[in-house]
């Protein structure tokens, strides 16, 4: 039976690998026809502008920018903000993602891969300290991945002695990450929370008294995992037997702790917030979505206030992203945190202020964050939604699948700067997909927007 299940699962990937690759090959005319007139345009146009893309092609102090996470989206919109505003931004990734389509953007003044610190530690560091010396490079901002995050925290210490480093210590970072010890933290400073338990053992799930609590749980694993975040199952289950099943296919260890928190019924909010010194320099606030691919700035000042006060009273530098639950009533329940660039960083597309509000050590106590422009339009990523429209059922659904498209921008693509569209499509994710294929390995689903396959156990 085993041997039988294993072979399913090769014809299983080798058939997922070769009509996804088939499905991509079939866009790529249409992306062509979407990126060629633009290349064309902007060679015929160069010649009589000035500064084209640029907002400020003459700061004060021009900066080198050294930016992680190179395979995502959120990467690339840092780069192009600060090369918008004159700078250089520079991009790097650990060498599994040495295809980034980003690289291609004229908006990175260079691109590097250096090893995956999980598994080469030293030849990481010394790759990161090559860099920022042959780069000059002046500020370090972590486009973290989940699995990222920590060793950029730890090292920290090591490159603030060549540049500065916007990015936690590492006990910030850890107590951040961990979705119990983040909500631990947001009680001892008197802000809502919902109720939540470390759990390290499935017994003490069995063992608890659901019908005197009277609340609905969820499982969520507090070491992060691609796969199993989105499972929305609700304890109590209908039978404890039922429970027992379910409990049984959860790595639940003190090794892997999980949390199981309280469900919280209302609209789900995500924020990004870039902050320095306890004083937030830009924020955002979206509405989620399915599996997070669409982003438009909604004005929220309960969750604005609640961010404040968090990051005002851990007085932390860097970037923090928060997932929100607003009840019916307007009381507002953090979710969890993640010490990390949030993807909702592209409503800043089209806004001058970005470089400013992450290199400005602000001392004027009255200064205001910036926000995404009032008329700037939301952003999503083209090739979702083409999957989504797969699953469109009724005429209700087309009209605001076409609603979405039209009021809105893809994330990635710029007409002054096309090729990531073309390269992150046609180029990273088949790769990605060719490398699967070879090892008739299977995959939960792509994520075009941080621009990986979604595997079990992935990064």
């Amino acid at each position: 039976m085993g041997l039988i299940l294993f072979i399913q699962g090769r014809a299983y990937a080798l058939f997922q690998n070769l009509g996804t690759l088939a499905l991509l090959l079939i866009l790529l005319p249409f992306n062509l026809l979407k990126v060629i007139p633009s290349l064309l345009w902007n060679f015929i146009t160069k010649p009589f502008q000035k500064n084209v893309g640029v907002l400020s092609p003459n700061p004060d102090k021009p900066k080198n920018i050294l930016i992680t996470g190179a395979k995502m989206t959120k990467s690339l919109q840092l780069a192009r903000s600060f090369h918008a505003a004159g700078h250089k931004a520079f991009l790097l990734e650990t060498n599994k993602y040495w295809l980034s389509g980003n690289r291609f953007s004229n908006a990175v003044a260079g691109f590097y891969t250096v090893p995956a610190p999980n598994k080469d530690w030293d030849g990481y560091c010394q790759g990161l300290l090559e860099i920022i010396k042959k780069e000059n490079i002046d500020v370090f901002i972590p486009v973290s991945s989940p699995a990222g995050s920590y060793y950029e925290s730890l090292a920290k210490p090591l490159l603030s002695e060549y540049c500065e480093v916007l990015h936690f210590d590492t006990e910030i970072t850890q107590m951040l990450d961990n979705k119990f010890t983040f909500i631990e933290k947001a009680k001892s400073f008197g802000l809502s929370v919902p109720k939540s338990f470390l759990i390290t053992d499935p017994q003490q799930i069995l063992n608890f008294d659901f019908a005197a609590d009277g609340s609905k749980y969820i499982l969520k694993s507090i070491p992060y995992d691609s796969v199993r975040r989105l499972d929305m199952t609700k304890l109590p289950m209908n039978s404890r037997e039922e429970m027992e099943q379910f409990l049984k296919g959860l790595p639940i260890t003190e090794e892997k702790p999980w949390i199981m928190q309280e469900f919280v019924k209302g609209k789900e909010y995500c924020t990004h917030s870039t902050v320095r010194k306890g004083k937030i320099r830009l924020y955002c606030c979206c509405e989620s979505s399915e599996f997070q691919v669409n982003y438009d700035h909604v004005d929220n000042p309960q969750i604005y206030d609640w961010v404040e006060k968090f990051v005002r009273e851990l007085n932390i530098t860097g970037q923090i992203s928060f997932d929100f639950i607003q009840t019916e009533d307007g009381r507002v329940f953090p979710i969890e945190c993640n010490p990390r660039t949030h993807s909702a960083i592209t409503t800043f597309h089209d806004h001058p202020g970005v470089a400013d509000a992450y290199l400005k050590d602000s001392q004027n106590d009255n200064e205001t964050p910036i926000l995404p422009l009032p008329n700037s339009k939301p952003t999503y990523w083209t090739y979702h939604e083409l999957w989504r429209l797969t699953g469109i059922k009724s005429l209700e659904q087309f009209q605001a699948w076409i609603k979405r498209i039209t009021e809105g921008t893809d994330g990635i693509f710029q007409v002054n700067d096309p090729l990531p569209f073309l390269m992150v499509h046609h180029w990273q994710i088949p790769l990605l997909l060719l490398g699967n294929l070879q090892k008739l390995k299977g995959w939960m689903r792509i994520d075009f927007n941080i621009g990986k396959l979604v595997e079990l156990g992935g990064d």
